[in-house]
């Protein structure tokens, strides 16, 4: 399917006048249909397989920004460190020390998210508000220094309670709220919203939003 032009650009004049970012999210997505939103000024993209990612990072423009927002395994860093822009879900302290590892052999500073659970739903993969204070307290204290957190991340319940998911996004602003007082000035970036939610997310604060669906029809997949 190609990318629907019109949603896009209709999309970015809404964002644009609220200072959101727009993560368009090309997973599964052939390279032709990145790059046909690439020569409309698109140039943050985001992914979920680490495989793929690699081999799109190797096939397209080199000022593309790359952002991971799929769950992450520690053992699959290395593969992604020496040129990922953004890690969205970083769900635990040892994610976010091993991100620094791989950094530092690249000498490199990666810029990351952490990720929040605030969904009732089992399958949603975050920090709890203890692990997300200890990992905050790693930075500020220099037991992490090559990996840069920009702020926070988190993925309402896939519901039509909108008063649900206004509460969960309600609470996350909250917590990003209470960490930027103990951050750095380069804590500033609040990911919440996709295809489905985005215009909530925007309510309550969110000036990151990852969208697919809307812009690229519904995922693919190959046998």
């Amino acid at each position: 399917m190609a990318i629907n032009t019109a949603a896009y650009e209709q999309l970015i004049k809404e964002l644009s006048e609220k200072k959101v970012t727009l993560v368009a999210v090309s997973k599964t997505k052939p390279a032709e249909d990145i790059l046909a939103l690439y020569k409309l000024g698109q140039r943050d993209f985001g992914e979920n397989y680490v495989q793929e990612l690699t081999d799109k990072e190797t096939a397209l423009p080199k000022d593309i920004r790359w952002h991971f927002i799929g769950h992450l395994q520690s053992n699959k860093v290395k593969y992604i460190a020496p040129f990922v822009h953004l890690i969205h879900g970083v769900d635990s302290l040892k994610l976010l020390q091993e991100i620094n590892k791989q950094a530092a052999k690249y000498d490199r500073v990666i810029d990351c998210l952490l990720q929040v659970h605030i969904a009732e739903e089992e399958t949603k993969f975050g920090m709890n508000e203890t692990e997300l204070n200890e990992a905050i307290s790693a930075c500020v204290t220099g037991q992490i220094n090559n990996v840069r957190i920009k702020g926070l991340m988190g993925m309402a319940s896939f519901t039509d309670n909108t008063q649900q998911v206004r509460k969960e996004f309600a609470h996350l602003r909250s917590l990003f709220d209470e960490c930027n007082a103990a951050m750095h000035a380069d804590f500033q970036i609040l990911s919440m919203g996709m295809s489905g939610d985005y215009v909530m997310a925007i309510e309550k604060g969110s000036n990151m939003v990852r969208i697919g669906s809307l812009l690229f029809g519904a995922r693919t997949y190959t046998k």
